[in-house]
């Protein structure tokens, strides 16, 4: 069973990935990662994962060290409940990335890939997406531009999903 809870939780998060990765400007992308509710059905993996561990979660969480989080992700419950709440937190992170691409306008050609990054190497994507913020915002700022507003719905969507930006 832990197995399969452990491949669970990245088939759970894998739909809205696909989304802001291949239908960026589709109206169902832009609503599904505008919900922080995305993320529930991993975080329920997450609990079946760490309740028969929740004494050795509660050690390795309330004193830190590294042999016990070593003892904790040793046994196989923990190590799918740490995996779980790995999963959730890139789709949290890679939701913020996606809508501040749009916001800040980055195209889908770039973003894309660096979601596909954040998938592997979340911290790493991370660092490289805020560095891209960084100098769009102070492009924007320098050109004398209004900074964009977060979408609050998808632009016009063709017969193939694909919104009319470019």
């Amino acid at each position: 069973m832990t197995g399969f809870l452990f491949s669970l939780a990245f088939w759970l998060a894998a739909p809205v990935w696909l989304l802001m990765i291949l239908a960026p400007r589709h109206r169902l992308t832009v609503r599904v990662a505008a919900s922080p509710l995305t993320v529930v059905p991993v975080l329920a993996v997450y609990t079946a994962l760490a309740a028969p561990v929740l004494p050795e979660l509660w050690t390795a969480v309330s004193d830190p060290d590294i042999d016990t989080f070593r003892d904790l992700t040793a046994l196989a419950d923990g190590a799918g409940a740490v995996w779980a709440q790995v999963i959730a937190w890139d789709l949290l992170i890679g939701q913020w990335m996606y809508r501040e691409a749009m916001r800040l306008e980055i195209h889908p050609l770039v973003t894309g890939p660096l979601l596909v990054f954040t998938i592997l190497f979340s911290p790493f994507g991370l660092l490289l997406f805020l560095g891209l913020r960084a100098l769009r915002n102070r492009r924007t700022r320098r050109s004398g531009e209004a900074p964009a507003e977060a979408p609050t719905a998808a632009p016009q969507a063709s017969a193939t999903g694909e919104g009319a930006r470019t």
